[in-house]
């Protein structure tokens, strides 16, 4: 399907000039270099306005997220966003709060629909908190896609598809892989109290390794401060209950529970793996320090929703609507994470 996608994305593509030679179009880090002939694009195109009347440079869409765009993992998601954006001559802005603020958040979709842009991209970290602002904003002809979190929720919003992953069916393949690797006792971290999507990881987990007669405890930490996380961690984990360490959100809490690790001297007695990527999640898996890391290629979750909406408001196509465009899980391991490495720097991974 993601050609198909793709192949709708090098359509808008074609109206970048005119007249009848062959050129190529730039690339974005990880994508083909595609060759155009705009003489061949279909009426209207050339000039830049598709079948509708409506030019893409008016196009102005507005992502909104529960993750700071300092984060790694978030700053892809941008990147794939603004990639598209420029590829597609449309114009993209992102909006997150400061720290983990569903209300914020809220506040931040209501001032992004009262500007009245051509499309909203949200997360649902909390979708009984944001529904009011989301059903404002297609009340207003707003049309809406949501990323990241809230597969499961994305639905009941009216909300026309979703681009992330099955957050409880990667719960539970971690949890598989986690008991293949011969774990019975883990330790489930969450970092984001109300959190849906992170809820529904560690439930598929739980539930994935007491198919094997395994058990998993859940312990929830804040991150406004890494070190106390890193203390209640290092705490959770003394006294040699576990033998598995799961956390659900990349960077942002590998790095305490790695050094949680490193303090106890626990690193070889303890499998850890970790949801999402980032340079230092793939260092450690590398390094061996993390069994296996779940990536569900935030690049997509940022590029897909604009490539997207613009056809939808272009020439009134939509795949998948009402369904999940999945992006992952796929694990990574010591045996690919060095070609995971090389796309970090491209912003892609």
């Amino acid at each position: 399907m993601l050609h198909a996608l793709l192949a709708l994305a090098a359509l808008a593509l074609l109206a970048a000039g005119c007249g009848g030679s062959k050129r190529t179009l730039p690339a974005e880090p990880g994508l083909p270099a595609i060759g155009a002939n705009p003489a061949d694009a279909p009426v209207g195109a050339v000039a830049g306005v598709d079948v509708f009347g409506l030019a893409r440079r008016d196009l102005r869409f507005v992502m909104v997220t529960h993750g700071q765009a300092s984060d790694p993992f978030w700053a892809v998601v941008q990147h794939g966003a603004q990639a598209a954006a420029r590829q597609l001559g449309v114009s993209v802005s992102y909006e997150a709060p400061d720290t983990y603020d569903v209300a914020r958040m809220r506040r931040l979709i209501e001032a992004a629909a009262a500007s009245r842009p051509a499309g909203l991209i949200v997360s649902l970290p909390d979708p009984e908190a944001l529904a009011p602002a989301i059903r404002a904003a297609e009340r207003r002809g707003i049309p809406v896609v949501s990323i990241n979190s809230g597969s499961d929720s994305f639905r009941s919003l009216g909300i026309l598809l979703h681009v992330g992953q099955s957050e409880y069916a990667a719960g539970v393949a971690a949890g598989k892989r986690m008991r293949a690797e011969g774990v019975r006792h883990a330790l489930c971290v969450i970092h984001e109290a109300g959190n849906g999507a992170l809820e529904q990881r560690c439930r598929g987990f739980a539930v994935a390794l007491a198919a094997g007669g395994g058990r998993t405890d859940r312990l929830t930490v804040d991150l406004q401060d890494r070190r106390a996380a890193e203390r209640r961690i290092a705490h959770a984990l003394r006294g040699g209950r576990y033998d598995g360490l799961l956390t659900l959100g990349g960077a942002s809490i590998a790095g305490p529970a790695l050094e949680a690790l490193r303090s106890d001297h626990l690193l070889s007695r303890i499998t850890y793996a970790t949801f999402d990527v980032g340079p230092q999640v793939l260092a450690a898996v590398r390094a061996g320090q993390i069994s296996f890391a779940l990536d569900q290629q935030p690049y997509l979750q940022g590029y897909l929703p604009i490539v997207l909406l613009t056809q939808y408001h272009l020439y009134g196509v939509l795949p998948d609507r009402g369904e999940l465009v999945s992006t992952g899980p796929a694990f990574i391991t010591r045996r690919n994470v060095g070609r995971v490495l090389s796309l970090v720097a491209r912003g892609v991974r």
